[in-house]
């Protein structure tokens, strides 16, 4: 007779938070350096992305319809930059993707930076200050193209089986805490102006490349990627088998084309394209929320720092996605979904109460939970489905839907803030917010509404 086996002990919340630390810290040293990276590159993006519709405003003398197409230009360009350019980690190499992307970066921050110097303020949207302004915002977001699919690469490649989804969602947390960092611009702003903090950030964008050259070398890339080939998954290491010959003909490749292409299956489009509803409050928060926190809460001291409720979410997001990700590593994705999404959308109603300072702060808190419960892991779904050689193009097709979105909210954006929120006059903003907390709610109910069809193929752990 055989002997019935114990019950697994559970391992302890303590255990899941901690241990992936503890894995973590004997990473590679290629691994940092990508997290240093991503702190200052989410320093530099996030900060910058605070001032631009203020920046339009200010030296283009664009109203905000028109302001809120420019920073739509920069947030829904740079989701279209990694369709075209997000496969050049697969092609290039990782040292290689970064440092040219960095360069390009700091070329159109330094040009932003610049402008309001140049005699060229002013004139309207067809401008040569909004035309030069727009070519900066360009080179920017070709950039940021290749470099955000490049450090998910980086993850997969670097990591150990142990690491991997510590690292996933560490390389988001430190992305936010640095996104945190603006909350000390302020002063800076104040004394020279948006232009002179732009002009910092583009000198923080050269030290970045300066330390990836540095700590990134190509002995330490190469170290780090037979470390991870080594520990990877047998189903990785396996060698691939032949390509099956490409049809002949124009026509039979381009079929062929779309009936592999991720997108063709529908319950992975399904389930990219429902959470468009709730990443327009992603977007809400770069195309609007500054001006709206400076506009309706004149006078106080929220009102005048700006910039740090702007960047409340991204350390709150840097301190919950480690948390979250131990505390759930054995909740299903889809699960993980649902009720990420609806925690995030839901405090948006405390908004639509009116402009008090409890609720904004209760809006910021709330929705950055939610966001660091599902938004990480819908990145390591994304990253990990990838077939081997081809993961920063399928972040990017992941990333089609976030594109739309952007590109979307851009065009209203503006208009509500003025219809709703405007500059130096009472405005309804209670209204606005809720409309916004509606649609968002729409994910969540999609999600649960296919639940039965799209959940039961989810079996990967968040």
């Amino acid at each position: 007779m055989t002997a019935t086996p114990p019950a697994e002990k559970p391992a302890s919340p303590l255990r899941e938070i901690v241990q992936p630390f503890v894995d973590l810290v004997h990473a590679p040293r290629a691994l940092w350096a990508v997290n240093l990276l991503s702190f200052l590159e989410g320093f530099v993006y996030f900060g910058m992305v605070i001032y631009l519709h203020m920046y339009f405003n200010q030296y283009g003398g664009l109203s905000d319809p028109k302001a809120g197409l420019m920073v739509g230009l920069l947030t829904w360009g740079i989701t279209i930059s990694m369709l075209f350019f997000g496969g050049r980690a697969d092609a290039w190499g990782l040292r290689r993707t970064f440092l040219t992307a960095l360069g390009i970066m700091a070329a159109g921050r330094g040009l932003l930076a610049a402008l309001p110097y140049l005699g060229l303020a002013g004139g309207g949207f067809g401008s040569p200050f909004v035309l030069a302004g727009a070519g900066a915002i360009v080179l920017v977001m070709t950039g940021y193209g290749m470099c955000y699919p490049a450090g998910y690469a980086a993850v997969r490649k670097f990591t150990t089986p142990a690491t991997a989804s510590m690292g996933f969602a560490m390389l988001y947390a430190v992305m936010n805490l640095g996104g945190w960092l603006p909350t000390f611009m302020t002063p800076v702003r104040e004394r020279w102006g948006i232009r002179g903090a732009y002009g910092f950030y583009a000198g923080v964008t050269l030290l970045t490349l300066v330390l990836v050259a540095v700590l990134l070398d190509r002995r330490t890339e190469a170290k780090a990627l037979a470390e991870g080939a080594a520990a990877a998954p047998a189903r990785e290491a396996q060698p691939e088998a032949a390509p099956a010959s490409a049809p002949e003909g124009l026509a039979a490749r381009a079929a062929s084309w779309f009936r592999n292409h991720p997108l063709a299956d529908p319950k992975f489009s399904y389930f990219i394209f429902c959470l468009i509803p709730v990443q327009t409050l992603f977007a809400y928060n770069w195309l609007l929320f500054a001006p709206y926190v400076s506009r309706a809460y004149a006078g106080t001291w929220i009102g005048n720092h700006f910039e740090a409720a702007s960047s409340l979410n991204t350390i709150l997001v840097f301190v919950l996605c480690p948390i979250v990700a131990g505390l759930t590593s054995r909740v299903k994705v889809y699960t993980m979904m649902i009720l990420g999404t609806a925690v995030m959308a839901s405090p948006t109603f405390l908004l639509a109460l009116g402009p008090t300072t409890p609720g904004l702060l209760a809006y910021i808190l709330l929705m950055s939970v939610g966001e660091a419960m599902w938004q990480p892991r819908f990145l390591q779904y994304a990253a990990e489905i990838a077939p081997e050689g081809r993961t920063g193009a399928y972040m990017g097709v992941a990333q089609f839907p976030w594109f739309l979105t952007k590109m979307i909210v851009s065009f209203y954006a503006g208009s509500a803030l003025a219809k709703w929120c405007p500059a130096g006059l009472p405005g309804n903003s209670g209204t606005m917010w809720l409309i916004f907390g509606c649609v968002a709610m729409l994910t969540t109910v999609l999600l649960i509404a296919a639940r039965g069809w799209l959940g039961r193929d989810f079996k990967t752990q968040a």
